[in-house]
């Protein structure tokens, strides 16, 4: 066995000699490079920890992502951003790096955020989404009264005590 070769156990299959190894481009390199007839097989507990190690990456950027919409002062919450936008785009999860991009491409926009007080369009996408579901389940409302009515009622608009029964 060479020293500093990437495997940490010997053992033997149907007569052929097999090494466990931690899968990284240097081992995958010095197997290719140094036994040209031997096969690299990846067994299903390193695909599944390397996974695993996906899904902790994305869980510690998400975090981080959330932590900057919680600092003491705006100021600290820019200052946060700003760092989150050139740390993104290097990320070597092509989702998050693409994330990244978009936060840099729209800086500006997202910076402004906490110049702003927080502004948001939230209360009009939360009317405009009202709006669609009324569309939605009112679809067969001729009378534009009636169609009334139903938006008012799914808004939580509508005051039954001041209707009378006809």
């Amino acid at each position: 066995m060479r020293t500093g070769w990437p495997s940490v156990e010997k053992t033997s299959v149907r007569g052929c000699e097999s090494r466990r190894w931690i899968p990284s481009r240097d081992s995958k390199n010095a197997i290719d490079n140094q036994l040209q007839d031997a096969t690299s097989v990846l067994d299903a507990f390193h695909i599944v920890k390397l996974a695993g190690d996906a899904r902790g990456e994305v869980r510690r950027r998400v975090q981080q992502v959330r932590y900057v919409f919680h600092q003491a002062t705006p100021a600290q919450d820019r200052r946060l951003a700003a760092r989150l936008i050139e740390s993104l785009p290097t990320c070597p999860i092509p989702k998050i790096a693409r994330l990244g991009r978009t936060l840099r491409k729209w800086k500006d926009a997202f910076l402004a955020y906490f110049d702003t007080a927080g502004a948001s369009n939230g209360p009009t996408e939360a009317i405009n989404g009202i709006v669609e579901l009324g569309r939605r389940t009112a679809r067969d409302y001729r009378n534009p009264a009636n169609y009334q009515l139903r938006m008012l009622l799914i808004a939580g608009g509508l005051d039954a005590s001041t209707r009378t029964q006809l």
